[in-house]
Formats: C-alpha cells, sequence, structure tokens
C-alpha cells in the first residue's frame, strides 16, 4: 500500500535525509532466535512503529547465529521488522552493484571491507558513521578495517574476528599414526600419505568458494609492500611474481594426485560441512567460527575432532594464517528510512544487544564492551604459531581489482583444462585489470 504524503511531512522527511548523512569526511551529523532479555537501553522506539528496514546481503551471511539473534532481538524491542534480501553468493557482487547503480538499493547493506567494494560508489551510496557514539566502543583492529584511506568509517563491525588456516581432522590423523604439517614439505607429504590410504586430503570447494587463495596470497604482499605497490601501480603484474605461479601449479597437482578428490569441482559451501563430518575429507583451509556456525552436529566427527595448523599453498615454506575480515552494516544514504537504519546501528551497538547476539560465539572481540564470546580451542591449542605466522588480510583488501570470484573462475577453466597454468594467470590479470579499471573513484 503506498502512503500520501502532505507538504509538510514530505519537507520533514527531506530534512531529516539532509542530516543524517553528511557527504564529508566528518561522518553523519545525528549523532538461532533471541534468547535474552529485551531491557537495551536504546531509545529503539525512535525506529519508528512498524516499519519494515532492508538489509542486502548473501544467504550465507546474513543466517549466521548472530545476525538472527540481532534481527529478532531488535523486532521483538521495537515492533518494527528486519527483511532480508537475499543475494545468490556466486552472483553477489554484480547484482549487488547493479541493484544500488539503478537505485534500488536496501535500507542497509552488508559487505567486508575488501575490494570488491570498489565496484560500488562507496562515498555516493553510503553513509559516512564516524560521529556515532557507538565508534568509541569499537577496538582499534576493528575500527580500522572498517575506515577507508581518508578516515571515513563505512560501517558498523558486526562480524565472527576469527582466525582463518588450515583445520585438520586430529581424531583420523591420531588413528593413522600420522602427525599435523609445518612446512609445505611436510604438508605435501601428509596428503599424499592420507591418499595412499584411501583419505581425500583436502577439502576443496571450487563452486563458488573463493576465499583459498587468498590465505596464500596474503604472505606474499603483507611481507612485501614495495611488491604491493608495484602491482597496484601496473608496474608488473601476477605474471611477474613467482609465487602466484608456483601456487596455481601446486593446486592443479594437487587435483591431479586425487589430493582434491574426485568431486571438488561440483563441491561448494553447503557440501563443505558434511564433507567434514563425515570424514570424507580430512582437512580444509576456513576458519575457526564456521565449526561454531556452520558445521553440522550429527556426523562421525564434530569441531571437537578438529585442530589446527597453517595453511599451505606452495607460497610461503613454512605457512600462514589470516587474520579476520569483518562484515560491515552499511547504511544506504538514499534509501527510505535512513535516520531508521541509524537507529539500528545504534541498537546493534548497545552492549546488552551485541553479546546477546554473540553469546557463545568464538571470536576475538569486535567491541570493547564484548564479555560473552568465547575463544575457540583450536585456536587456543595453536597459539603460538598463530602469532609466529599471522598476516593481517592483505591479498582481498588492498589488491586493487582483486575478486576472489574471479580467481574462482580462472581456476576453474584451468581445472577444466580449457586453460593451462600461464594462461590461468593471465586471465587473472586481465580479469583484475578490468576490475581495477571499473572501479567507482
Amino acid at each position: 500500500m503506498k502512503k500520501r504524503y502532505t507538504l509538510l511531512p514530505l519537507l520533514l522527511v527531506l530534512i531529516m535525509l539532509f542530516t543524517a548523512c553528511g557527504s564529508g569526511s566528518g561522518g553523519t551529523s545525528p549523532s538461532e532466535p533471541a534468547d535474552a532479555d529485551t531491557n537495551t537501553g536504546a531509545d529503539a522506539n525512535a525506529a519508528g512503529d512498524g516499519l519494515t528496514l532492508t538489509i542486502m546481503g548473501k544467504g550465507s551471511d546474513l543466517n549466521k547465529t548472530y545476525m538472527q539473534r540481532i534481527f529478532a532481538r531488535y523486532e521483538e524491542a521495537t515492533g518494527n521488522h528486519i527483511e532480508p534480501v537475499v543475494v545468490p553468493d556466486a552472483d553477489f557482487e554484480t547484482e549487488a552493484q547493479q541493484r544500488f547503480a539503478n537505485g534500488e538499493g536496501t535500507d542497509l547493506f552488508l559487505h567486508f571491507h575488501n575490494r570488491d567494494l570498489d565496484r560500488f560508489d562507496v562515498a555516493g551510496d553510503f553513509c559516512y558513521l564516524n560521529d556515532e557514539a557507538w565508534v568509541s566502543d569499537l577496538t582499534n583492529s576493528a575500527k580500522s578495517y572498517c575506515q577507508d584511506e581518508d578516515g571515513n568509517l563505512l560501517g558498523l563491525p558486526f562480524w565472527e574476528n576469527s582466525v582463518s588456516g588450515c583445520y585438520y581432522n586430529k581424531t583420523i590423523l591420531d588413528s593413522l599414526g600420522l602427525k599435523p604439517a609445518f612446512t609445505q614439505a611436510e604438508f605435501d607429504t601428509l596428503c599424499q600419505a592420507l591418499a595412499e590410504v584411501g583419505y581425500t586430503p583436502l577439502c576443496w570447494p571450487a563452486d563458488g568458494c573463493s576465499w583459498m587463495m587468498q590465505f596464500a596470497l596474503d604472505p606474499v604482499f603483507a611481507d612485501d609492500e614495495e611488491l604491493l605497490d608495484k602491482l597496484n601501480a601496473g608496474e608488473i603484474t601476477y605474471a611477474d611474481i613467482p609465487q602466484v605461479k608456483d601456487m596455481i601449479q601446486w593446486v592443479l597437482d594437487a587435483a591431479g594426485r586425487g589430493w582434491l578428490g574426485d568431486d571438488y569441482l561440483e563441491t561448494g559451501w553447503d557440501q563443505i560441512s558434511p564433507t567434514l563430518a563425515s570424514g570424507g575429507a580430512v582437512v580444509t583451509f576456513i576458519w575457526d567460527t564456521w565449526f561454531y556456525t556452520d558445521m553440522q552436529t550429527d556426523g562421525d566427527y564434530t569441531k571437537d575432532d578438529f585442530a589446527l595448523m597453517p595453511v599451505f599453498l606452495n607460497t610461503e615454506p613454512d605457512g600462514t594464517y589470516e587474520g579476520g575480515n569483518l562484515n560491515m552494516m552499511m547504511v544506504n544514504k538514499a534509501g527510505p528510512h535512513v535516520e531508521e537504519a541509524l537507529e539500528f546501528l545504534r541498537f546493534c551497538a548497545e552492549p546488552d544487544n551485541y553479546n546477546a547476539a554473540f553469546d557463545g560465539i568464538p571470536t576475538v572481540n569486535c567491541f570493547k564492551g564484548q564479555t560473552t564470546n568465547i575463544q575457540s580451542a583450536m585456536v587456543t591449542d595453536a597459539q603460538a604459531s598463530v602469532r609466529e605466522h599471522e598476516r593481517v588480510s592483505t591479498a582481498s583488501t588492498k589488491i586493487v581489482g582483486y575478486s576472489g570470484d574471479d580467481m574462482n573462475a580462472a581456476m576453474e577453466r584451468l581445472f577444466r583444462r580449457r586453460v593451462d597454468v600461464d594462461g590461468c594467470i593471465r586471465l587473472m590479470d586481465e580479469m583484475r585489470l578490468a576490475a581495477a579499471a571499473a572501479a567507482v573513484k
């Protein structure tokens, strides 16, 4: 049902939109179901009576336990409704960018602060949040992750701050008398030993999952900022970086040796859990919080059967871990409910509310007042190794034009023998440079 507005209310709405979203670097002017009480301490009802706020994101992201908790808690406290607008993971970047470019963006947008965000007119589409009162409660790392190059805060980090690495089934390894690997050579030996006794060593979800290679590229660029600068300046390409070819050749060889199994090209997000829970594969490259938020609990193996070692993809002899990547909730400055969307973020940033949402979730703090989250035993047990070999997320956040989906598409062509290794690298470079050229400045 369409609402009709008289002139005075319409002017008030326009004034509210103008004051809520400043375009300068100073920011905005104003400053499982829910299972906790709704005494939030926030003026939540200021958001309106029974209105609907829309939020666009990937289905796998919007369905996270803590996201569902905060949505339910907000709805119960305010009488308003949160309507997820789910975009399929495989089409997310292209479809979301097109929707915003066509003026069809949602009130809120859930996105990582990575180079895929370059596809959007960030300054034109989204409110800066520098002046929000909750900013002072963010940890320094969470705040810096969500800031652009000019220090503008683009969104509220509301995510699991996890450790990505190589998670292995320690129960299976123990039963076979095998040890985890701490060098690339040891990892290769481990994979071969598992294959020889009939196990698929590595769960490689090639169908639509694109994070594996960014883990391996992090040390290449995090450890050599000059190399990163040259790549972004167009002075070199992937073809000039030996580790890129080493990585791609290793993955192709692993597939040829059967280390990825027989159906890795058809294995996607939905197959990771049953594959690991059944022992269909022994190791995978993923993050610790996945075992708590996404792994099924009725298989032969559960999270308690897994432990952590570094990622090995032939780019770093001693392996690597990737530090946390954070999804952030952003406010569409052209949306129909700008002030209400900002109020929703304020609701999410109340300590009672975020502690209820993240209760029992293994994550490093995003908020200084976070007290109900836990640290996974897997990360705790591997703490010394993580401290020594962890890198900040670099490939997906700092390589201009980087897209995990593009990298994955090039690898699929390689797996299907439509290109060779050099052709795969050329394709990655072509897509990276095209994305960089098309990025909104």
